[in-house]
This record gives C-alpha cells, sequence and structure tokens, in this order.
C-alpha cells in the first residue's frame, strides 16, 4: 500500500480516482485542490480530499473499513492544510457517518435531513459567536442580513439603513469564502467603511458558518435537482439554530429578489422556515435607479464594459475608489 497526493490529482490518477468514487456512490467534485489516496496493487482503496478549508470526497473500499484508512488519509489533509495557513477543517457529510467523524475529531455544528456539517474544533461555532462585537445588551432585539457584496453597492446601503431603523442593533454577515471577483477582506473592508456612520450596525466576517452556494458540496448527494434545497435547508437550520440565539436575532432582513430565481427560492424557505425558531423574516423593498435595482451584477456587468462613469451613481464612495484603482 502506498500514499499518492496531488494538487489537484491530474491525468490517469484524476481518472482512477473518480472512478474509485463513483464506485462508491460519489462524483468527484472540481473544485478541490488537494487529493490523498491509499492504492494498493494498483487500485485505491480510500481516499479524501481537500477544497479550501472544506474536507470531500471522502471515501474508502467497503472491504476495507474498520482499517483506520480515513484517519490516515484526514492527517495529510491535516498537515496539506498547516502548510497553506488552515487550521480549521469543516466537513459535509450524510448524517449517518457522524460517529465515524466523531472518532476522527470532528464535532456537530449543524444537521438538516439530508446533511451534517462538522468541524474539527470543539465549540467553534461558539468561540465565533462570542468573539463578536455587538451591544452588551440588546432589550429589543437584534437583526441580521447575510450578504456577498460583491461589490458593496447603495442597493446594500439601503437595505442595510431601513433594517437598522428597525431595530436596536443590526449584525451584518460578509460572506468570508474566496469565490468570485472581489477577495473576501476587501468585500469586508467596504461593506465596513460604507456602514461607519450607522452605530448600530455590526458588521462580521461569516467565517465557514454560513452555507453559501459556492461552498456547498454536491459530490454525496445523487439528486442533484435537490442540492439547492439541502443546502438552503442546513443553511436556515444553523442560523435558526445556533446563530439567531447566541446574539439575541428576531429578525432576518432581506431584499426582494427581482432578478435571480436561486435567491429568490432561498428567501422563500427562509419565510416558510425561520420563524420555527422564533426570528422573523422581513423583505425590504430593493432600491433602484432608472426602472432598474441597483445591484451588484449591474455594477459587475458595467466594471467588465469598462464603464466606470455609469458606476459612479450605483455605489458608495469607497467602493468607487476601489474600483477605479483596479482599472488604474
Amino acid at each position: 500500500m502506498y500514499l499518492e497526493t496531488g494538487r489537484p490529482m491530474r491525468g490517469a490518477a484524476r481518472t482512477r480516482l473518480r472512478a474509485f468514487l463513483q464506485s462508491c456512490g460519489l462524483d468527484y467534485d472540481e473544485g478541490v485542490s488537494f487529493s490523498a489516496a491509499l492504492v494498493e496493487d494498483g487500485s485505491i482503496i480510500a481516499t479524501a480530499s481537500l477544497d479550501g478549508q472544506t474536507v470531500k470526497c471522502v471515501a474508502v473500499d467497503p472491504e476495507r473499513r474498520g482499517e483506520d484508512l480515513c484517519a490516515r488519509l484526514l492527517t495529510e489533509l491535516r498537515r496539506e492544510a498547516f502548510d497553506r495557513g488552515v487550521t480549521h477543517l469543516m466537513l459535509f457529510t450524510k448524517p449517518e457517518n457522524d460517529a465515524l467523524f466523531r472518532q476522527m475529531g470532528f464535532h456537530r455544528v449543524a444537521q438538516s435531513g439530508d446533511c451534517l456539517l462538522m468541524e474539527d474544533r470543539p465549540n467553534g461555532l461558539e468561540r465565533y459567536l462570542a468573539s463578536l462585537p455587538g451591544p452588551d445588551a440588546c432589550v429589543g432585539g437584534a437583526g441580521g442580513i447575510v450578504a456577498n457584496c460583491s461589490p458593496f453597492t447603495l442597493g446594500h446601503r439601503h437595505l442595510i439603513e431601513t433594517a437598522a431603523a428597525r431595530c436596536d442593533a443590526l449584525h451584518l454577515f460578509i460572506l468570508s469564502e474566496n469565490h468570485g471577483p472581489f477577495p473576501p477582506e476587501e468585500r469586508l473592508r467596504l461593506a465596513r467603511e460604507a456602514c461607519a456612520d450607522l452605530k448600530n450596525v455590526y458588521v462580521h466576517p461569516s467565517g465557514p458558518y454560513m452555507v453559501s452556494s459556492a461552498t456547498f458540496p454536491e459530490y454525496f448527494i445523487r439528486d442533484k435537482a435537490r442540492v439547492e434545497g439541502i443546502r438552503c435547508d442546513l443553511d436556515v437550520r444553523l442560523f435558526g439554530e445556533r446563530i439567531a440565539p447566541a446574539l439575541n436575532i428576531q429578525w432576518r432582513f432581506v431584499g426582494t429578489e427581482p432578478l435571480c430565481p436561486v435567491t429568490n427560492a432561498y428567501n422563500a424557505r427562509l419565510k416558510a422556515q425561520l420563524p420555527t425558531w422564533g426570528v422573523q423574516v422581513v423583505e425590504i423593498s430593493r432600491l433602484e435607479l432608472d426602472g432598474a435595482p441597483v445591484s451588484a451584477s449591474r455594477v459587475r456587468a458595467l466594471l467588465d464594459a469598462g464603464r466606470l462613469a455609469e458606476i459612479k451613481p450605483l455605489v458608495p464612495e469607497c467602493t468607487y475608489q476601489y474600483l477605479s484603482s483596479l482599472k488604474s
């Protein structure tokens, strides 16, 4: 038996890995950046992969289970992650794998009917929530917004300012995923600058605790038509069951969504499910300019076309300066 690794696997090694995963009822995830496989007599008997801080594509030959092969692979993934400066791993898996991954040092974060989210840090979510700035007391209750802000627009500002006027404190979570044209640290910085005058708004990085469509894996879900619904259910449960109570969040604010059917469906799920945990969903009408919504996608399209002058009325000054610097 020997260990085979790739950053990621290429050529024949990837073909073999893909075939092994399919034999285990899994799909290869194109997003992985590192894979490790144990090979014996020319055949893979166990494998695991890494995408950022997320463990993916874990599989062991059914005839070789109980040999601690998965633990050896996870050691390799942790070593690779540490070399990349990543010390906190997340894992999406089927709920029936809970006990298996607990034995390997993972802890439950949230579970929906079809998916379990785990992390390799005990009380990681609790420590994240305790680290967030906020009011010492929020008698009237707090609100919450989750946004990508890619980039931050006056549409975001309208949503945030309107929401902030309706509650004692507003927690704005900016997605920390490193997917898309703008780095997460820049999106967070722009949101903080654009909201600096709103004294009851607290801007936070989401960390790994907001389950976005860009990071949610689908390799273990056979019915691909259900992927988005499963992702939404897990994200809503995590927010309602764990995050909202810790921060006294009683309202989740969203903007009306005339452009994206996926976001519209997600908002519908929020409205249907969050009241289960005592969180009311409030929809706020989108800001419009020249008869069209002020959206990040509109700004990105103008940026790609080099039409900076048309961007200026759509974004705060800090965003405009940032976007201008990208074109200089």
